[in-house]
C-alpha cells in the first residue's frame, strides 16, 4: 500500500517537472520570438523615420532655395509712387488698355474696332507683371533692339503693333495714337527699375528643356480635355464675359484666337507659358503639369485651325529661324513637321554645327 502511494507521488512529481519544463521552453520560445519581432519593428521604424526626416530635410532645403530664387524675381515699379499727375493718368490708362484691350479696341471697342476680342492680358498675365507669365520686365530695358524675325532694329511702337497684328489678329495703331502712347508709357514705367541693357529675372516665358521625342498632339488632346476645357471649353473658343466685349477665358484656336504669326504659336513658347501658368491658379512654385504634359498640350493646341498671317517677310536670314518655327524654307534638312513638333535637339545640334562651320569659313 505504501509502495503504491510512493509510486503515485513520484508520478505526480514527474508530471509536474514535465509541465514546468514544457512551460519554460514555451516561455523561452515566445520571448525569443518577441525579441526578434520587436527588434525588427523598432529597427524598421527608425529606418523609416530616418527616411522621413531626410525627406523633410530635403523638402525644407528645396523650399528655402526656391524662396531665395523667387526673392530675386522682377517686380514692377509701383504706379502709386508716380508724383506727376499727368504721367500717372497716362500710365493707368495704359494698364487698363493692357488689361481690357477688347473694351477699347475689340470688335465692340469704344475707341476703335481693330482686334479679335482678346486682351493683351490674356497672354501677358497680370497686366504683364507675373513672373514667367510673359511679363514686360525686360521690354523697356532691352528696346530698341535688333530682332531676327524682322531683320530690323525695332522700337516699342513696332513691338506693340506686332502684338496687335499677330496675337490680337488686328490692325496696327498709329504712332501718335493716345492708346499707343499710353500702353508704351505703362510698359516703360513698370520696367523702369531695370537698367538699360539688362534683363529682369523671371521675365518673359520660361525656356523648357526640349523633349527627346516629338511632342504628341494626341496625348495633348486628352490632357487638354482634363486640364483646360473647363475654362477654354472643349471647342477651344473660350468664354465671353457678360458684357460680350472681352473674354473671361480666351479662345485658343479658331477665328477669334491669335494667328499663325503670334509668338505663342511656336510650340516652345506655348509649352513654357503653360508650364508655370496653366491650369488657372498655377504659379512658378506650384506647377500643376509636368514638362512633357506642357509640351503635349502645346502640340495639340498649335495643331488646330486659326487665322493665318503672311509671314513672307519674317526671318529674312532663314538661318536665324528658331528650331520650332514651323514654316519653311529652312537652312537645314529637317521637315516642317519636325520643326513644328520636334524632336528639336537634332535641329539645334545641326544649327550649332553649321554656325561653327560658317565661322571657320569666314576665318
Amino acid at each position: 500500500m505504501n509502495s503504491e502511494k510512493q509510486n503515485i507521488v513520484q508520478l505526480k512529481l514527474l508530471v509536474n517537472r514535465l509541465i514546468y519544463l514544457f512551460t519554460t521552453i514555451l516561455f523561452l520560445v515566445i520571448t525569443v520570438f518577441l525579441f526578434l519581432f520587436f527588434n525588427s519593428t523598432v529597427t524598421s521604424w527608425f529606418q523609416n523615420s530616418d527616411i522621413k526626416f531626410d525627406s523633410l530635410y530635403i523638402d525644407a532645403e528645396k523650399k528655402v532655395i526656391l524662396q531665395n530664387e523667387m526673392a530675386k524675381f522682377w517686380k514692377p515699379a509701383d504706379i502709386n509712387r508716380i508724383t506727376d499727375a499727368t504721367l500717372k493718368q497716362e500710365v493707368e490708362y495704359g494698364k487698363d488698355l493692357i488689361t481690357h484691350t477688347a473694351k477699347y479696341l475689340g470688335p465692340n471697342g469704344s475707341v476703335k474696332q481693330i482686334s479679335n476680342g482678346m486682351n493683351c492680358n490674356n497672354c501677358h498675365l497680370e497686366a504683364g507683371t507675373k513672373p514667367w507669365g510673359n511679363n514686360y520686365g525686360s521690354v523697356y530695358s532691352m528696346y530698341p533692339k535688333m530682332r531676327a524675325r524682322s531683320g530690323l532694329v525695332e522700337d516699342l511702337y513696332k513691338r506693340v503693333n506686332d502684338c496687335i497684328e499677330r496675337s490680337l489678329n488686328g490692325q496696327p495703331l498709329k504712332r501718335d495714337d493716345k492708346e499707343m502712347k499710353a500702353m508704351i508709357a505703362y510698359i516703360e514705367y513698370i520696367g523702369s527699375n531695370i537698367p538699360k541693357g539688362k534683363e529682369a529675372n523671371a521675365s518673359g516665358i520660361y525656356d523648357l528643356e526640349y523633349l527627346d521625342r516629338a511632342a504628341n498632339p494626341v496625348k495633348g488632346k486628352a490632357l487638354y480635355n482634363t486640364k483646360c476645357a473647363s475654362c477654354h471649353q472643349g471647342n477651344g473658343q473660350g468664354i465671353l464675359a457678360e458684357d460680350k466685349k472681352e473674354y473671361t477665358y480666351p479662345p485658343l484656336w479658331g477665328k477669334n484666337s491669335y494667328n499663325s504669326g503670334a509668338g505663342l504659336f511656336r510650340i516652345s513658347r506655348f509649352a513654357g507659358y503653360i508650364k508655370y501658368n496653366m491650369p488657372f491658379g498655377t504659379t512658378y512654385e506650384n506647377p500643376q503639369l509636368s514638362d512633357e504634359e506642357s509640351w503635349d498640350i502645346a502640340a495639340y493646341v498649335g495643331n488646330l485651325d486659326r487665322p493665318s498671317k503672311d509671314l513672307s517677310q519674317d526671318w529674312p536670314n532663314i538661318s536665324k529661324k528658331p528650331v520650332d518655327h514651323p514654316f519653311g524654307p529652312f537652312s537645314d534638312t529637317f521637315t516642317e513637321t519636325q520643326h513644328k513638333f520636334g524632336p528639336f535637339k537634332p535641329i539645334k545640334d545641326e544649327k550649332k554645327k553649321n554656325k561653327k562651320n560658317n565661322l571657320k569659313t569666314q576665318l
